[in-house]
């Protein structure tokens, strides 16, 4: 018994040291042949294979593909020089210069006051246009005593969009300035009070503007005046600056379609804290700082140099600003006799800091009439 028992247990041990041998051997050979289909199937993937081969001879095979995204990235050019400006809250503060935006070359020496009046004087005589800006909180205005007085422009208020509600509303007094001020001999031009905070109604507000004005003879720019709302809370209140600049190409670009004149407003701080300038450089800048000379370091091309000013004919207060284009005329000349205007050219030195790229595209939109196509109403 003990001895067929051993016996046993030997012949047990053997079977299974075979069977342990041929487990293992199974196990490498399905490895083996795994490894070999999954590099096999792997080599077809890389194949662009039509889904649908094979079940037609005459069908059109459907290829897929994978979409490359590129996002092109354009750069501001740095000069390397400085802007040092002066803050109420946080003092003196550093912004770069920007090479490729043009700076103003405007000689300060040239610029005079005189009873109330800035002027540009070159070789003896006055070479800016005199302008003012006006809405219906200048009540009737004897337009015959304003252009007397020397006043050769006007731009006129045409609308608002309310800072609260976002509603848009036409000036009570645009038309009856704009009639006027043209009877008088006035060159006129006009602007919108904005409070857009999306392109869509930046195009909304253009168009607004554009259908009030399609009566009469505009010569000077159409103008996009979006402000910062200071003592209470605003719509526009947490608008960034890409959505602001955004909603300043879409705006001069529908007035420039409609075949006028674009042109940006804005004072100097917003301008230097808000406004991307760089992006915006192909626009006319209409600058808001009341001083006897302008420190706004890049180019402008009409000033506001005061919210104080009397005319002849104006009741009241009234802003005053000086021209250095004459709209009047094709392609709107620049009066100075030594400006140059030629693009700024960027030095090896130069620095360099990314941005987005700004690309312009237009589309026609058919309307139902074939026409040419300060702030706000709280104050």
């Amino acid at each position: 018994m003990s001895d067929k028992n051993q016996k046993i247990k030997k012949s047990s041990g053997g079977w299974k040291k075979f069977a342990a041998v041929e487990f293992a051997a199974i196990i490498a050979l399905g490895g083996a042949l795994g490894w070999s289909l999954y590099l096999r199937d792997n080599d077809e993937n890389e194949k662009t294979v039509p889904v649908n081969a094979g079940t037609s001879a005459e069908s059109e095979p459907e290829v897929r593909t994978r979409a490359v995204i590129e996002k092109e990235e354009t750069f501001y050019q740095l000069s390397g020089k400085k802007i040092l400006y002066k803050d109420s809250a946080i003092g003196e503060v550093f912004l770069p210069v920007y090479e490729d935006v043009p700076a103003c070359s405007l000689d300060m020496a040239s610029l005079t006051t005189r009873n109330g009046y800035s002027f540009y004087r070159e070789n003896g005589e006055t070479s800016s246009i005199a302008g003012i800006d006006v809405s219906e909180f200048q009540g009737d205005i004897d337009w015959e005593k304003v252009k007397a007085a020397g006043i050769d422009f006007v731009i006129v208020r045409v609308g608002v969009r309310t800072y609260g509600g976002g509603d848009l509303v036409l000036d009570k007094k645009y038309a009856e300035n704009i009639s006027g001020a043209q009877a008088a001999g006035l060159h006129v031009g006009a602007y919108f009070f904005s409070q857009a905070t999306s392109t869509d109604e930046a195009i909304e507000e253009a168009d607004k503007l554009i259908d009030a004005v399609a009566p009469y003879d505009i010569t000077y720019p159409l103008i996009f005046d979006w402000e910062i709302i200071s003592g209470d809370s605003a719509r526009t209140d947490t608008v960034s600056v890409d959505t602001l600049a955004d909603c300043c190409i879409a705006f001069c670009e529908r007035v420039k379609s409609a075949g006028y004149t674009p042109m940006i407003y804005q004072n100097k701080y917003t301008s230097m804290m808000k406004l991307d300038v760089q992006r915006l450089k192909d626009y006319d800048f209409w600058l808001a700082e009341y001083n006897t000379k302008p420190t706004y370091y890049y180019d402008f091309q009409m000033w506001q140099y005061a919210s104080d000013g009397y005319i002849p004919g104006i009741s009241g207060e009234v802003d005053m600003n000086i021209c250095f284009r004459d709209y009047s005329k094709p392609g709107a000349p620049s009066v100075l006799s030594g400006k140059k205007e030629q693009p700024a050219e960027t030095s090896a030195s130069t620095t360099t800091t990314a941005t987005a790229t700004t690309t312009v595209s237009t589309t026609t939109v058919t309307t139902t009439a074939d026409k040419k196509t300060e702030n706000n109403d709280e104050e």
